[in-house]
């Protein structure tokens, strides 16, 4: 299932203003990068936020918020939330949420210059 283009849309507007984000597409969705670290996306009818293990309890008591599960295990540190949720709360407090641990990791280089 391919993800909401309206959805991506609204993370595409919510992180506007923020400096050292790529829109990439992953998981056959839309991720974006925080220097070259996946911060948040936008994944079938719902988003995507890397909130990291310490904060994924946190993460996990706000309302439509799940293990994010793609593969059949759920990947640690990361949530799904329900699109309604999500914009209910804010995407903008989801994403501050996700930005303090994503931010606190080392930039990655783009694979291009890695190589070199």
């Amino acid at each position: 299932m391919p993800h909401d283009p309206h959805l991506a849309e609204l993370m595409r507007d919510a992180l506007r203003r923020r400096a050292g984000i790529v829109e990439k597409r992953m998981f056959g969705g839309i991720c974006w990068m925080l220097h070259g670290n996946m911060l948040c996306g936008v994944w079938r009818d719902g988003f995507l936020f890397r909130v990291g293990p310490e904060r994924q309890g946190e993460a996990l008591a706000r309302p439509g918020a799940e293990p994010m599960d793609i593969t059949g295990r759920p990947m640690r540190g990361f949530v799904r939330v329900g699109a309604d949720e999500a914009i209910d709360a804010g995407l903008e407090a989801w994403i501050a949420l996700a930005a303090r641990f994503v931010g606190g990791l080392p930039p990655k280089a783009p694979r291009a210059l890695a190589r070199r």
